[in-house]
């Protein structure tokens, strides 16, 4: 039993200690898509934490109240039948419990996946975020600018990123300002996101790609928007443009440092097509493929009457 008490405190203190070094960012939300994620996280705590409570106080209760006592060997405990309200209630409790978070996520998921409430009116900055190796690329196209290894966004405007990747899955995630999006070589994903504060936040990549995956960090930066467009302008007339030979350079590389430039690569390597337009091209591709298969039909029905 002593060794059993001295590897739970083991085990929290270096939870602790571990907690302690990486603040849970998450929790601490800059703007609406994050406080809704934040908030749906905390009540799904809350809920099975209440749960194991009810679960501990019985299994207290139970051990307590039906404990093994000193009877004689002749002792028979009385037959007692089963409770149907007890079948029932321990059946429909999971069921509401599960019923419950599972709408609770639908509508946290919708929410998240359309753009920030009280931002509807207002014409939202699309950044194309792609990765490569283990470095991440920002393409602005209404700037006509990029940066690598870090993004800058204005406050209190609506952000749509166009994530994809040259190389393998990577997922997108500024804690404290979204929730977490796959980038992918061959579409387009898209992640909403405002930001309510200026400020320095972490962004990282959350999906394991190899050996460089650790170091898969980059820099968003939240400012005023009089602020952005002077950086926007800064990086328009001070940077070199990027050309196909410096991007070649830099998809292959590993590890680069931060650097901007005043064009992008969409110039001469476009994003891949959205995944509503490959659906489009596969119905297309399909339409046309049947519709071959039909009139080659008629052609061969026709020949057939000739003869």
């Amino acid at each position: 039993m002593k060794k059993k008490l001295s590897l739970m405190f083991v085990a929290f203190g270096a939870l602790a200690v571990l907690s302690g070094c990486e603040p849970l960012t998450i929790f601490d939300p800059k703007g609406p898509n994050a406080k809704t994620l934040s908030d749906t996280i905390i009540l799904s705590i809350i809920t099975m934490a209440f749960i194991l409570l009810v679960v501990y106080v019985l299994l207290a209760f139970m051990l307590t109240k039906y404990r093994a006592s000193k009877a004689s060997a002749d002792y028979e405990p009385p037959h007692e039948e089963g409770s149907h309200l007890l079948e029932i209630t321990w059946t429909v409790i999971p069921i509401i419990i599960v019923a419950f978070l599972a709408i609770v996520t639908v509508r946290t998921t919708s929410t998240v996946e359309s753009q920030p409430d009280g931002y509807d009116n207002k014409e939202p900055l699309v950044i194309y975020a792609s990765s490569s190796n283990w470095k991440w690329h920002f393409s602005y196209p209404e700037q006509g600018i990029e940066t690598v290894n870090y993004v800058n966004i204005p406050t209190d405007r609506p952000i749509e990123f166009k994530l994809y990747s040259f190389g393998p899955i990577t997922s997108f995630w500024i804690p404290q300002l979204a929730g977490q999006k796959y980038a992918m070589s061959d579409m387009l994903t898209t992640i909403h996101l405002a930001a309510d504060e200026v400020g320095s936040f972490m962004g990282r990549n959350s999906n394991f790609n190899g050996r460089g995956f650790a170091e898969m960090e980059f820099e968003a930066q939240t400012m005023t928007q009089k602020d952005f467009d002077k950086w926007a302008s800064d990086v328009k007339t001070k940077e070199k443009p990027l050309t196909k030979e410096k991007f070649d350079e830099l998809l292959k590389a590993e590890h680069v440092g931060r650097s901007s430039y005043s064009s992008t690569h969409l110039e001469f390597s476009p994003a891949p097509m959205e995944h509503s337009e490959h659906m489009k091209m596969g119905n297309m591709d399909h339409s046309e493929m049947n519709h071959g298969e039909h009139s080659d039909s008629q052609e061969n029905s026709e020949a057939t009457h000739s003869h």
